[in-house]
């Protein structure tokens, strides 16, 4: 493993298990070579790395401000840099479609069904049932695609589906102009996503998986964007 994913790791789950908090500071570099078993200058070389991601800021001599600093939770970090990208790019939907449905799909069959995230997307699936205004349904709806992918947890799926949440929101309010008739199409979406929860708290992730890929690209389709992505 490269070593400043190994560092990242390393700070993932001292965050993960609370024995370092943001705006704490990081080992000493010998204290943490020695602890992961590589060189000083690979942890230097991955402090630097973790800087360039906006995960620590490195201080040096000696006083308050010394030290390298965790100043956000990489994963954060991460999707910062995700979100920035697809801000200043002109995706094509069908990119987003089937990047979606790969992301989702994974997260979908690996969703557990204890997890805190299904509560909340059951929640997100209330406030929908009683919604009627277009754009305040599609916000709730990629809050509630976000808690499933939340449910498998994996930090990373989770930041690349955040990264994406309003080029999913622009994409699907746009599309709204092609559909014949909105109510239909909400009564619809409501459905799909009570079948989808439903499978995943049984702990079908199998079924999951296939109808969050329909659910995404039947939308598209219904648009009349072509069949599937």
């Amino acid at each position: 493993m490269r070593t400043h994913r190994l560092v990242l790791q390393w700070i993932e789950d001292q965050l993960s298990g609370g024995q370092l908090l943001v705006g704490g500071r990081l080992p000493a570099e010998r204290t943490l070579a020695e602890q992961l078993g590589v060189s000083r200058t690979s942890v230097r070389e991955a402090i630097r790395v973790l800087e360039a991601m906006g995960a620590v800021r490195a201080g040096v001599g000696s006083g308050p401000e010394a030290g390298t600093v965790v100043i956000s939770d990489p994963t954060a970090a991460l999707g910062s840099a995700l979100r920035l990208h697809v801000a200043t790019s002109h995706l094509p939907v069908a990119d987003i479609v089937q990047t979606r449905v790969l992301l989702e799909s994974w997260a979908a069959a690996r969703a557990r069904p204890g997890s805190p995230a299904l509560a909340e997307a059951a929640g997100l699936l209330e406030r929908m049932e009683d919604c009627t205004e277009t754009e305040e349904f599609l916000a709730l709806d990629v809050r509630f695609h976000l808690a499933l992918a939340d449910a498998a947890g994996n930090a990373v799926v989770s930041a690349m589906m955040g990264s994406l949440r309003e080029a999913i929101q622009d994409y699907a309010g746009r599309l709204t102009g092609n559909l014949p008739d909105w109510d239909a199409t909400a009564a619809r979406l409501r459905q799909e996503h009570r079948n989808i929860l439903t499978a995943i708290t049984r702990d079908d992730g199998a079924v999951a998986a296939v109808l969050v890929a329909e659910h995404i690209e039947g939308y598209y389709a219904e648009a009349g964007l072509g069949g599937r992505a």
